[in-house]
């Protein structure tokens, strides 16, 4: 056994040992009263702006009653908040009007899912090979400047009047997402990925503990413009094929001249874009923290 004597603390490490309470005294530093003043000025402003919007919104309602009260305009034609009202109690209760909600957000959500994993699948195989990139990135092109609309008689014929809508929703938004993720891609630090090949990464691990993570700030621009793209696509498509939904209520309500049904659809299709929205926004936020990102 040695006989040498227990070395001492070195000079260095009794300075960091040191510093440790210097660095927790640091973070639990108190906010200075410019920070709370810097917090209290966001938060006036975020309801100025809240108050802003509910003003607009509430201007727009008085206005459309007055312009149909004073003639300004036929009700028949354009109809009118108060009978709006009326005509959604009668809907809700006599006329399915949740049955024919309940299936145009079940198509619209089937059809975020089946164009964002597809979208995604396919973006990850043009990442992976660029000579697939290659070849089929012209096709890409032309099907992005394709009309949709056009596609929607032949969805009819080889799927039917039901799954014709899902044809339509996805065939808008996947292309889309195909461009927007592999543009995202693209822009992922290029030394990264070197850096992890130097070392002998392969591609599925730079793809797992790289690409992916960084693209969630991507994939959630992509998820919110597919709410958008996805909602039209199954309007579309119900409005050509379908027996039920919002879409199938527009084209009866317009075909027996019941502008009310219209307006009533047509809010609710509102309503239904507002709680994607904010449920992408949700998945948008904890995303964002679990990878420790900023939103």
């Amino acid at each position: 056994m040695s006989s040498l004597p227990a070395s001492e603390p070195s000079v260095v490490t009794e300075a960091r040992i040191e510093q440790v309470p210097t660095l927790i005294t640091v973070k639990d530093k108190p906010r200075s009263p410019q920070y709370h003043q810097y917090l209290k000025t966001q938060k006036r402003r975020l309801w100025m702006i809240r108050l802003a919007q509910l003003l607009v919104f509430t201007a727009f309602i008085v206005l459309w009653e007055l312009a149909a009260q004073w003639k300004w305009v036929d009700s028949m034609l354009t109809s009118r908040p108060s009978q709006l009202i009326t005509s959604f109690q009668e809907l809700a209760v006599k006329g399915n009007l949740f049955k024919h909600t309940w299936t145009t957000s079940l198509e619209t959500l089937i059809g975020i899912v089946v164009s964002m994993v597809l979208g995604i699948g396919i973006a990850i195989v043009f990442w992976w090979s660029t000579f697939a990139s290659k070849v089929l990135e012209p096709y890409i092109v032309v099907l992005n400047a394709l009309p949709k609309v056009a596609l929607g008689p032949i969805f009819y014929i080889w799927l039917g009047d039901r799954y014709s809508v899902y044809g339509m929703a996805i065939a808008i938004s996947i292309i889309v997402t195909i461009i927007m993720i592999e543009s995202g891609f693209k822009e992922i630090s290029k030394t990264k990925l070197k850096l992890m090949e130097s070392f002998g990464a392969t591609h599925w691990q730079m793809l797992r503990m790289v690409l992916l993570p960084a693209s969630i700030p991507n994939v959630i621009a992509t998820l919110k413009v597919n709410v958008g793209l996805t909602l039209v696509g199954v309007i579309m498509g119900e409005f050509l094929s379908s027996k039920a939904g919002l879409g199938y209520m527009i084209i009866y309500g317009g075909q027996v001249f019941q502008m009310n049904m219209v307006m009533v659809s047509i809010a609710m299709l509102a309503a239904l874009s507002v709680v994607l929205y904010g449920l992408v926004n949700v998945i948008g936020r904890l995303a964002m923290k679990k990878y420790h990102m900023e939103g």
